[in-house]
């Protein structure tokens, strides 16, 4: 069947999911099971016999979206709060893939510009990070303890700053995508060059290794999640600027309902690097190296794996569930 003939014979199902998904008509969760069933079908097809059809990208999101409200809406679930980081944020991630891999080509190519810069350009590290800041910092490498920073102020009150400026900063990356994307690209660079020159200039001080025991404890964690949230600004303002099949307003819903779930599944780990940094990190230049190295590793391959593998493993998991149902 030629991919007009096919689309023509099942719009009017598909307008069908549609408003079933956006709550426009109300179905119970065994229909929605069915709806499901129906679209892995049409999806299924569509892989086969277009695969690089813009049709499979539309019928692959109206799937993932039906099995989403499916989750949402079945009278088992008691747990909504587990649910949503153990089944919709992970297939909400995968849906949206390649936005994360914007956001890392975006995060790589802008520190290793702060890199450069910092290394050709002496006096950039001083426009960057600001004459104030150096100076102490210089001033505590000489003392022997470059992340002396770390350990100004109390626990707590390093911990509740921390972790509102980090939130912060998360909230701009995100917000700023309502510019169609712009404003989250400005944001994230800047930040990126902001590390490639504050990495560097720990390595010209010949203390890089102290400064990756201190700052990484907190930051696997913090900047990983920077990171997600680009993307999720990034899908925000692509929702905008490329509606696709949807309209405008309707490609705006969905694409700000999503982005903003993938938003905040980032905040536990902003607030627990934001605890890392206020308890942890001020102790790194006493801790063994095998400790800290191990607190950076753990870190990063707990976020890591939450947002490049496992959604990976639950989209398995329901192409398999819907080849059963089948």
């Amino acid at each position: 069947m030629r991919e007009v003939a096919f689309i023509k014979q099942n719009k009017e199902k598909w307008l069908e999911f549609e408003l079933a998904i956006f709550g426009k008509a109300k179905k119970n969760p065994d229909e929605l099971a069915n709806l499901y069933i129906q679209m892995m079908n049409d999806l299924s097809y569509a892989q086969t016999y277009y695969p690089k059809s813009k049709t499979v990208i539309y019928l692959n999101h109206l799937a993932s979206q039906i099995y989403q409200k499916i989750y949402k809406t079945k009278r088992a679930e008691k747990n909504r709060f587990f649910e949503f980081f153990k089944t919709e944020i992970p297939l909400l991630v995968y849906d949206y893939r390649r936005y994360l891999l914007y956001a890392f080509v975006l995060f790589f190519a802008t520190v290793a510009i702060g890199v450069i810069s910092a290394r050709y350009d002496h006096d950039f590290v001083r426009l960057i990070l600001g004459d104030g800041y150096v100076n102490m910092t210089l001033d505590n490498i000489k003392k022997g303890n470059p992340m002396a920073v770390y350990g100004s102020g109390s626990n707590w009150g390093s911990f509740v700053g921390i972790t509102m400026n980090n939130l912060y900063v998360g909230a701009r990356c995100y917000i700023w995508g309502l510019f169609g994307g712009i404003g989250t690209f400005y944001i994230s660079s800047q930040n990126g060059i902001m590390l490639g020159a504050f990495q560097y200039f720990f390595f010209e001080q010949n203390v890089f290794w102290k400064s990756v025991r201190g700052i990484w404890i907190h930051g696997a964690m913090e900047i990983f999640a920077i990171v997600i949230e680009t993307a999720a600004g990034f899908i925000l303002g692509a929702s905008i600027l490329f509606p696709k099949t949807f309209s405008r307003a309707n490609s705006f819903k969905i694409g700000f309902k999503n982005s903003f779930k993938i938003f905040l599944s980032t905040f536990p780990f902003t607030i627990s690097a934001g605890f890392l940094e206020g308890f942890i990190t001020r102790y790194s230049i006493d801790m063994p190296n095998w400790l800290s190295s191990f607190i950076i590793l753990f870190t990063l391959g707990i976020i890591s794996f939450y947002y490049l593998v496992y959604p990976f493993i639950v989209h398995k998991k329901t192409q398999q569930l819907s080849a059963k149902l089948n």
